[in-house]
């Protein structure tokens, strides 16, 4: 980004050139109450769902363990129900959109439409059933507008995280897609591996990353279980793909002078 004549903050230069170079942000969440209340929900939910009674003082590797208390048959079934029921929470998306606000504001806008239900990942070692293949969102329909905000409820590192495809060797990929995609996504997977950049991020921590970079994950190799949750937000007046305002999109913060322009009707004359 040329500086010289920037009407944003040092620190949001410094932000928005990362975020443009790496393809991703990872910034500390400043709203640690926020943060904590969500994670004490998933805790108190899985341990309702599972009939777990336990001190708080056993909490703090109670979720990297999770799959010693839940058999691999059943993982799809419980992450289901524990979402579902996040989702439910009074204030969860609210409290969800303010620890991630400080970088929203600089990354996407501060008039955001966010999805309407958050989504949840969790990941067993050596699981093989909750692989995510390489893929970028916008070959799906997805707005390349939109922005992923992916929020670990646990430390994630090397195979117990993600992956994304850095900006400049994604152009490379465009370029000559055809030619290096092959025939399958692991064939994908296989030309770009050495490419790939895998995302180190700890709990307390948040990270932006954009949604047309191919990105995905493989086998957990870790022995511990990953829980992060994703969900995307995009400018209220950017464009929309396939993915629409009101059934996967809502508006979280118009402002007041878009709420007079949205409802403003000329004088009627007649």
């Amino acid at each position: 980004m040329n500086n010289k004549h920037s009407f944003l903050t040092s620190k949001d230069i410094d932000i928005t050139d990362k975020y443009l170079k790496k393809g991703y942000f990872i910034g500390s969440i400043e709203d640690k109450k926020n943060l904590n209340w969500i994670r004490k929900s998933f805790i108190k939910i899985v341990k309702e769902e599972l009939k777990i009674k336990s001190s708080i003082e056993e909490d703090e590797h109670f979720l990297d363990l999770i799959h010693k208390k839940v058999p691999l048959s059943e993982l799809n079934n419980f992450r289901i129900r524990i979402i579902q029921k996040i989702n439910s929470l009074p204030n969860f998306r609210q409290k969800y959109f303010q620890i991630s606000k400080q970088y929203l504001d600089v990354i996407v806008g501060n008039e955001i439409a966010m999805q309407v239900k958050v989504n949840l990942s969790i990941q067993f070692p050596e699981d093989v059933s909750s692989l995510l293949p390489i893929h970028a969102d916008t070959w799906s329909g997805d707005s390349p507008f939109e922005v992923v905000v992916w929020i670990p409820l646990v430390n994630c590192f090397k195979t117990k995280s993600m992956y994304i495809l850095p900006p400049e060797e994604n152009i490379k990929l465009d370029k000559n897609f055809k030619a290096i995609a092959g025939n399958h996504s692991e064939d994908l997977y296989k030309a770009v591996q050495e490419k790939v950049e895998w995302i180190k991020i700890d709990y307390g921590e948040v990270m932006l990353f954009n949604n047309a970079l191919p990105h995905g994950n493989r086998t957990n190799l870790e022995n511990e279980t990953r829980w992060s949750m994703n969900c995307r937000f995009k400018g209220v007046f950017s464009p929309y793909w396939d993915k629409k305002i009101g059934s996967f999109f809502e508006p979280v913060t118009l402002r007041a002078a878009s709420i007079n322009g949205m409802n403003y009707k000329l004088p009627r004359l007649d």
